[in-house]
């Protein structure tokens, strides 16, 4: 028996054989074809875009009634970067130009696209890479003639599927899955998107477990602490068959908080919000238990493509995430693009893109494509209560230039005729230590302030996650975090404002009750987090943790915080 690690998706426990897919990469033969050649290889290379854009439609169109809302969304994603022109049609123009054979053309086109999506700081932005060479190796797959792609991947008794990687679309095709293990992916990748709303237990990120592990082999997936157990013997198996039981049991007891009434020991009403990408999963949030949208991250509009969208497409986005969540609040993020890609996908030649024109800096020097996507979340306010977050600020100039801009959007739409919210919430994102510092001068001019864990742990201890050489030590608890989240917190108090926390750590349920004790009443996560942190809330005293927290953050000892932490998760606090 061996044990691999990699990122937990969720979904609990399940214990099955292994069902190991065939790695879907090709190796691509490159050459010229000659100029009497050109235009078959071009009609050769529609010939496959056609072919899978009608397999993907086929997929679409047989969804089953149960099928999670994200399912035919993802697979829209692909039929857009099927379309897109960077793709497709850049590859006609390499066999048209250089006389490449098809197969080259498109790879070579797909893994140079794949590579600038990998230098985005958003860790939800550099997973859409993988989206884009699912679609090439789907299109490589019919230039080879092979009908593989149009069969299910796998078929037969219920099965855990091992694969490199996997798109959604195969992923949908698979009804048979106890579970997935994936070498590739992160937490925003769409596979672990689609197993959260499927309800799948899934591992990703393990690198070469499609390597490692062998067809039929007995596996135990533990997608709540990301382990894959491999051959394990019949002790082990005896053992987590007592955990699974315990997981499902775990899960039904969740389940029936969906209708509590979210409030602590102490009768304070606490406020759980879900983050999303897509407009469908409004929809599914608000099933899941959501009380609005903290995040809607509008940057998925804005990618795989050379034109930039447009007042009336972002404008239906938005709107349908508002009608999805059925008068409930949705909170959209303006475009958080960083400084490494020009949206028409050139590299950057800034220096440090982490520290280049980013964000709100990127809007703002973009003032024409900043006011198409303001007017689009104006209009998208008349449909149901909308806020607006403005990404990355540091600086108070940065929130007057863009309170400008949304002044001159309303007076367009007003000549337009247009109806909107006149008085539409805006906010600002706390994502730096300068923001933090100045939380009490930007909440003057603000409406709310939300607190972006993932940015703000990264600038502040000059720590890159996604760098495995420095990622242990990326810190969601040192001491300065947590004092600047607690003065963020406590700014916005103080003028009345309301604060969430929409990173990561809010949908951390061993955080739960530090950010309770520091005074936090909005939390915004991915959907599958919602019950579990409601949980820790309805069984906690805020005011008694607010004394406890309040001594936690008098400490600058990494230790002693630590240990502070611990009794705070495991001692109870009513009574």
């Amino acid at each position: 028996m061996f044990s691999i690690h990699g990122t937990a998706i969720g979904g609990g426990i399940v214990i099955g054989r292994a069902r190991v897919l065939e790695s879907q990469r090709f190796d691509v033969a490159r050459y010229h074809v000659s100029a009497d050649e050109v235009q078959a290889e071009v009609q050769r290379l529609d010939a496959a875009l056609a072919e899978v854009k009608s397999e993907l439609d086929a997929v679409a169109e047989q969804l089953p009634d149960d099928a999670p809302a994200e399912a035919s969304a993802l697979l829209e994603v692909h039929a857009m970067i099927l379309d897109d022109p960077m793709l497709a049609q850049a590859a006609r123009e390499q066999i048209l130009g250089n006389g490449w054979n098809a197969e080259w053309a498109l790879a070579s086109q797909a893994d140079g696209l794949a590579r600038q999506f990998e230098e985005f700081e958003d860790a939800y932005l550099r997973e859409r890479g993988r989206d884009v060479q699912q679609v090439a190796d789907r299109v490589l797959k019919a230039l080879s003639g092979s009908d593989a792609g149009s069969r299910p991947l796998g078929a037969g008794d219920p099965a855990i599927f091992v694969a490199h990687d996997i798109a959604p679309g195969d992923m949908l095709s698979l009804r048979s899955a106890l579970g997935f293990v994936i070498d590739l992916g992160g937490t925003t990748s769409h596979t672990a998107i689609l197993a959260r709303s499927m309800n799948v237990p899934a591992v990703v990120g393990l690198h070469c477990a499609s390597e490692l592990i062998e067809d039929d082999e007995w596996l135990i997936l533990d997608g709540d602490n990301g382990l894959v157990l491999v051959a394990p013997d019949e002790s082990v198996l005896s053992e987590y068959r007592h955990r699974q039981a315990a997981s499902v049991l775990e899960r039904r007891r969740l389940e029936r908080l969906l209708n509590v009434p979210t409030r602590t020991l102490d009768g304070r009403p606490i406020t759980l919000q879900a983050n999303i990408e897509l407009p469908e999963e409004a929809a599914v949030a608000r099933e899941a238990g959501a009380a609005g949208i903290g995040l809607f991250r509008s940057e998925f509009l804005f990618m795989n493509r050379r034109e930039l969208p447009g007042e009336d497409e972002q404008y239906e986005a938005y709107r349908t995430a508002v009608l999805g969540m059925a008068g409930a609040p949705v909170t959209i993020r303006s475009l958080d693009l960083g400084a490494d890609k020009t949206l028409e996908g050139a590299a950057s030649t800034a220096p440090n893109p982490a520290l280049g024109q980013r964000a709100i800096r990127y809007c703002l020097a973009e003032p024409e494509m900043f006011m198409v996507q303001l007017r689009a979340i104006l209009r998208a306010s008349a449909h149901g209560p909308v806020r607006l977050l403005i990404p990355m600020l540091a600086h108070h100039h940065e929130i007057e230039q863009t309170m400008r801009l949304l002044d001159r959007a309303r007076v367009q739409l007003r000549e337009r005729g247009a109806v909107f919210d006149e008085r539409m919430p805006v906010g600002g994102m706390i994502e730096v230590p300068a923001a933090a510092l100045s939380a009490g001068l930007f909440v003057r001019r603000l409406d709310f302030l939300s607190i972006g864990t993932n940015d703000l742990i990264q600038y502040t201890l000059a720590i890159d996650r996604a760098d495995h050489t420095v990622a242990a030590l990326y810190d969601p608890f040192h001491p300065a975090v947590l004092r600047l989240i607690a003065m963020a917190i406590r700014a916005g108090r103080r003028a009345g404002k309301p604060v969430a926390v929409c990173g990561e750590m809010a949908g951390d349920h061993t955080a739960t009750r530090l950010l309770l004790g520091m005074g936090l009443d909005t939390f915004s996560m991915h959907a599958a987090s919602l019950l579990r942190v409601k949980r820790q809330v309805l069984l906690s005293d805020a005011s008694q943790l607010a004394l406890k927290v309040s001594r936690l953050l008098n400490s600058d000892d990494p230790v002693r915080v630590r240990a502070a932490l611990a009794r705070l998760r495991e001692e109870p606090v009513a009574g």
